[in-house]
């Protein structure tokens, strides 16, 4: 958290959408670009973070996200992947995998694919129990540290961002998890591009 990093941002997710979710613009449209177009796009910044992001981005993984995330690191980039993992995470994939699982209807259901995830973020508001519940159900599959885990208060602007830092600051502190804000909305506000 607060390294500069460049974020891809690709179009497209698994249903049932998130009613809270705070990049509605991320569910469709977009501008289609080859992978090359977005390496070459990713180029022209400095920063040696690649931060591949949706929407949901492995929905894209046959059709060119692989293609892509081989040239960023054939390019010398760093590949992070933030994923829902409702699209499953592929074996293949060599990057750092985020999972931000989402509980529509229920919460995910442990499996192979969310083994493969680096760490875990959960975007949270008012209560903490499912997400202690989603990670105690994942000990039974693998060993989950405390530092493996980011929360986030959840809001897509900076007034709904600070209404909830200090709660989830404060679970942070008593579970030894870390704690992130979305730095771009609390700097910038709705902003895109920054």
């Amino acid at each position: 958290m607060g390294q500069p990093a460049v974020f891809v941002r690709l179009a497209g997710c698994v249903p049932p959408f998130c009613p809270w979710c705070d990049t509605p613009h991320a569910l469709g449209g977009g501008t289609p670009m080859t992978p090359r177009d977005v390496a070459r796009e990713v180029a022209a910044h400095p920063h040696g973070l690649v931060v591949i992001t949706g929407g949901e981005p492995f929905l894209q993984w046959r059709t060119g996200l692989s293609e892509l995330a081989g040239l960023l690191e054939d390019a010398g980039r760093r590949v992070q992947y933030e994923t829902s993992a409702k699209a499953g995470i592929p074996e293949a994939c060599g990057g750092y995998v985020v999972c931000s699982p989402k509980f529509l209807p229920a919460p995910p259901l442990w499996d192979e694919n969310l083994k493969r995830a680096d760490a875990f973020k959960f975007v949270v508001d008012d209560d903490i129990a499912p997400v202690l519940d989603f990670l105690e159900a994942g000990r039974a599959h693998r060993d989950i540290a405390p530092g493996a885990v980011w929360l986030m208060p959840k809001g897509a602007t900076r007034e709904e961002q600070m209404t909830r830092m200090e709660r989830v600051w404060e679970w942070c502190v008593r579970y030894g998890f870390n704690f992130s804000p979305r730095l771009h909305v609390l700097t910038y506000g709705a902003r895109r591009g920054v």
